[in-house]
């Protein structure tokens, strides 16, 4: 039982620090831009001036990067299949496919933000791996950290997604379960 607090005699408030959860935000924390994440989908090309910010690279996925982002990226990508990255992004392989009729229209902002998020993945797990070839075979094989799921089909929700980028960190330092 609290005590009374002398000025106002009603018991004083736990502190909440020991109940609340780590905040989930990483702010500056967070590195700023992923330029290996660029490099995947071959924007470099889009852009005069490659984004310096979390902030910028959410205008631009907000405004819409182009399909050729998207298509660059299943070109580039010999170990997964075009079904397990239309999948990973939420598209149809056949609605992938059309849009190489349009390659400049431009991707909603959830589809924009999805393709971001794999190239993001991928570039942290070719860092990790050594190569995209290595980073490749890990996303398209079971892992047993991620309960024997393969990381390349947690990522068709965003609560996937952050379980694979959290595992890859961990095996980063060291941790492996």
């Amino acid at each position: 039982m609290s005590t009374p607090s002398p000025t106002t005699g009603h018991p004083a408030a736990a502190p909440l620090l020991a109940q609340e959860p780590p905040p989930r935000w990483r702010g500056a924390a967070a590195p700023a831009v992923s330029p290996g994440a660029i490099e995947v989908m071959g924007a470099r090309r889009l852009f005069k001036q490659p984004p310096q910010s979390r902030a910028e690279i959410h205008g631009l996925l907000v405004k819409g990067l182009p399909y050729a982002v998207l298509l660059n990226l299943v070109d580039q990508l010999t170990a997964l299949t075009i079904d397990d990255i239309a999948a990973a992004v939420g598209l149809s392989t056949r609605t992938l496919r059309r849009q190489r009729e349009q390659p400049a229209k431009p991707m909603p902002a959830d589809l924009a933000s999805k393709t971001w998020l794999l190239a993001e993945t991928l570039s942290q797990a070719t860092a990790l791996f050594g190569s995209r070839d290595a980073a490749e075979r890990w996303l398209a094989r079971p892992a047993m950290g991620l309960d024997g799921e393969r990381p390349i089909a947690l990522m068709r929700t965003l609560q996937g997604a952050e379980l694979v980028t959290e595992f890859l960190g961990r095996l980063e330092h060291g941790v492996y379960n």
